[in-house]
């Protein structure tokens, strides 16, 4: 495609909270999601802790039973698939500790205890997590368990006192570059913004992020492009797509048809362009002999 000027399209916010017990990662995601607007949906692997805030906000939850990845994955598509404007999944720590227990099961029966091999298996599992969290059509936030250990530090009277601070979050290495923003939550309930890619938050310490702070990220999440006319220009820039137009006009309605099908169906799964040039090079195929296609030609697979 070459390279083309950047613009900002409207987007989707990626947003993960972590932090130790206590800090209010549930009831801040809560709040936020509210200043977003729109329906709330939940995915609870805390023992039903999210239905306990039911009474200060309206959200419809799911609580889950094996707290699997194939299970996270499962609900993160029928939120998509059901409309949701926002999903909070609380949390993904769970999903780490589960697949942790099974590449291990998975060591010990399959690669005589060792958990490297065994992680050629886990892997595409965790990658199956990342990438359903960045294809939902929602807005995202997802807490996570911190590591915590306990500090001692000085009151205003110089006193000493222990204080629990969280460390990484429970989950996989690299997970916080799958994020747009990070918000470290304190036992004080405030939240260090260490990752920020709107610029407006960066580095700032937030006292009880919620509603207010929801309005100001879905504001600035709404400004550019509208996605679907960005993808338009991308498309129309492409040779392949002019050819496809061409091989349309060339071999009638039923080939349209075809393509819109196999369009509809594979953008839903690929938000990005390339199979464009899948379809055009299988398109190319079966019209190579410029011979007028039947309506048989929707059994023909073109992915």
């Amino acid at each position: 495609m070459g390279f083309q000027k950047a613009v900002k399209s409207k987007s989707k916010l990626r947003c993960a909270l972590f932090g130790p017990s206590g800090a209010g990662k549930t009831y801040s995601a809560l709040s936020i999601a509210k200043g977003i607007g729109g329906k709330v949906a939940v995915i609870d692997s805390e023992r039903g802790s999210a239905s306990k805030y039911a009474d200060k906000f309206d959200f419809d939850v799911v609580d889950l039973e094996k707290k699997s990845i194939d299970e996270y994955v499962q609900f993160i598509k029928e939120a998509g698939e059901a409309g949701y404007s926002v999903l909070i999944i609380d949390s993904l720590t769970h999903a780490w500790q589960d697949l942790l227990e099974e590449v291990e099961k998975l060591a010990n029966a399959k690669y005589r205890g060792n958990t490297w091999s065994a992680w050629s298996e886990g892997t595409p599992k965790q990658r199956a997590l990342v990438n359903a969290i960045l294809s939902c059509p929602c807005h995202i936030m997802a807490t996570m368990r911190s590591k915590t250990e306990w500090q001692t530090t000085q009151d205003d009277r110089g006193k000493s006192r222990p204080v629990r601070v969280g460390l990484a979050p429970e989950q996989g290495k690299g997970i916080e570059y799958e994020f747009d923003m990070l918000l470290e939550l304190s036992t004080e309930h405030i939240a260090n913004v260490i990752k920020d890619r709107t610029g407006m938050f960066q580095d700032k310490l937030l006292t009880k992020p919620g509603v207010e702070f929801g309005r100001e990220l879905v504001e600035w999440l709404n400004t550019g492009v509208d996605e679907t006319i960005a993808l338009q220009k991308r498309l129309e820039a492409m040779p392949e797509v002019r050819e496809i137009k061409a091989l349309i006009e060339r071999h009638g309605e039923s080939l349209e048809k075809s393509v819109k099908d196999f369009a509809e169906t594979e953008i839903r799964k690929d938000h990005t362009p390339e199979w464009f040039s899948r379809l055009y090079s299988k398109l190319l195929n079966y019209t190579q002999d410029d011979t007028k296609v039947s309506d048989n030609y929707t059994k023909v697979e073109v992915a």
